[in-house]
């Protein structure tokens, strides 16, 4: 059912979760939750719901989230029955077998944290209980991050969901991660390994359906443009070829004057050796500045251009034919792919213009190493700059606070669930990181939950508290069973002192007032 929700993307950014982590800490949404639970299951909300309720919590869950969920269910709904439990104790009985131990260390990754349990004698020992802030969200945001910097032109198609499908399906746990990282440095390890996942995309690219009309109109808008930038080029270039005859006018008209050292330095600065080559100079910009006036006084007039011929022809800018720059013809060579176009003879079909490369293809991901890098943040979280301890160090911190004999009886029942816990090779890591922490030839058992996601439910049986209960002790009560946390009541400050120093006072008056 909430998968519903979190399989739409741009849904899921806006949603409001009533959990902090994984402590439920908003309860109208909580209820409206519920609601729609109950609406898909068939029961009826309306006035009570007749049901025992079966609900998880989380490890040394406050008594307020409890207080508050209990007066939700006992008081909105009118269950008769609730029953609390930690989830992967509730796993942990479920998966015990006649052989097993009662005692035992539960390592439990879910999708908001990742907590180790130690188990006593079959009951939790919550004081040594660890929990790490990282889980599958931290992960699945990491993977997305990784894969938005190696292809950003698919940056809007990662999402979160693609991107949690392959955690779920590709990704696995290295057992040793920089031997690994080594490994995929082949090309030939590369190339046997790698996993691609197609992106969504179409292919289906329509050709053009634009009428001859309109094609001819936007080919004349087109030279229209060009005819303007040409105009911009021509005046820029009167215009400098102007400030230079200027200048070489004022340096003649020092020779004319006969301000010799003056015209001999002005000679020197325009990199000149004598006063023909100064007329050379003055006589070829004139005739440049006398032909650009003409071209824009030629082109101010022929604005509308024939457009109408069958063949792509150069558009003739300059009318004085021989005269034509050699700049002007290289700027229209520029554009002459806009204007060429097929001759429109007959109606002929639109076909579909073919892509100049493999869209399939473009629309891969290829994926490497991102599928160790992801879940390895549970064992080294300052892969994304988080300053905790992994599992391993975590795991021997606990065990660390028990005594040796104690730390033998953990170890025989290393017990992994949760959904974080299904990655291929993660049982062989945990196992070797027990033989790196543990001492030389001693014993060890790792096992992983039959269904890591759904042995939860499947352990909570007959655990629950009833109305009269809660009617009784409060909404914080909590029913202790061998999968559930330690009841820890509130404790009120007495009353009863005040009460009796409340009568005394009033004995005391009584006696005054016999005495007077």
């Amino acid at each position: 059912m909430g998968w519903e929700s979190w399989g739409c993307s741009p849904l899921r950014w806006l949603l409001r979760s009533p959990f902090d982590r994984n402590v439920p800490v908003q309860l109208e949404l909580q209820e409206l939750l519920l609601d729609h639970v109950f609406q898909r299951l068939g029961v009826s909300s309306q006035g009570c719901v007749d049901h025992p309720i079966v609900l998880t919590e989380a490890v040394c869950n406050p008594l307020y989230s409890r207080q508050m969920m209990s007066e939700l269910l006992f008081e909105c709904y009118q269950v008769p029955k609730v029953s609390y439990g930690v989830d992967s104790l509730y796993s942990f009985y479920h998966n015990r077998r006649q052989n097993w131990p009662c005692s035992g260390l539960v390592i439990s990754s879910g999708y908001q944290c990742t907590h180790i349990l130690p188990v006593l004698e079959g009951r939790l020992d919550a004081k040594n209980c660890k929990r790490i802030n990282l889980g599958g969200c931290q992960a699945a945001v990491y993977l997305q991050r990784l894969l938005q910097l190696k292809y950003p032109g698919h940056f809007a198609a990662i999402t979160l969901s693609r991107m949690e499908e392959i955690l779920h399906e590709h990704s696995y746990i290295a057992q040793d991660y920089i031997e690994e990282l080594q490994k995929w440095r082949c090309p030939e390890y590369y190339e046997n390994n790698v996993h691609k996942m197609q992106l969504p995309f179409s292919n289906k690219l329509l050709g053009s359906t634009v009428a001859s009309e309109e094609k001819q109109e936007k080919r004349q808008q087109q030279l229209r443009r060009l005819q303007e930038l040409n105009a911009r080029r021509r005046e820029e270039k009167l215009q400098l070829d102007q400030e230079r005859l200027d200048r070489l006018l004022y340096v003649q008209e020092l020779l004319e004057d006969g301000q010799m050292d003056q015209f001999h330095k002005a000679l020197v600065e325009l990199n000149m050796d004598s006063a023909e080559e100064l007329q050379s100079y003055i006589n070829k910009l004139s005739l440049s500045v006398e032909q650009t006036k003409q071209k824009i006084l030629q082109s101010e007039v022929n604005i509308e251009v024939d457009v109408v011929d069958s063949k792509p022809e150069t558009p003739d800018l300059d009318p004085l034919g021989s005269e034509q720059s050699l700049e002007d013809v290289e700027s229209i060579n520029e554009f002459e792919p806009l204007f060429a176009e097929e001759q429109p003879e007959a109606e002929k079909p639109v076909a579909a213009v073919q892509p100049v490369f493999n869209l399939a293809e473009y629309h891969q991901l290829f994926l490497g190493t991102e599928r160790i890098r992801a879940p390895e943040i549970v064992f080294q979280p300052s892969l994304i700059g988080e300053d905790q301890a992994g599992i391993a160090e975590t795991m021997q911190f606990v065990l660390e606070r028990y005594s040796k004999e104690q730390q033998t009886i953990l170890v025989q029942n290393v017990f992994l669930t949760g959904g974080n816990t299904m990655y291929p090779g993660l049982k062989a890591r945990i196992q070797k990181e027990l033989l790196e922490m543990r001492p030389f030839q001693s014993s060890f058992q790792v096992h992983l939950a039959s269904s890591p996601v759904l042995d939860a439910w499947y352990g909570a049986r007959d655990w629950a508290v009833d109305r009269k209960d809660y009617e009784e002790k409060g909404g914080e009560y909590l029913k202790e069973h061998c999968a559930s946390n330690v009841y820890v009541p509130i404790r009120l400050p007495k009353q009863a002192p005040r009460a009796a120093e409340a009568a005394g006072r009033a004995s005391g008056t009584g006696n005054a007032g016999e005495q007077a």
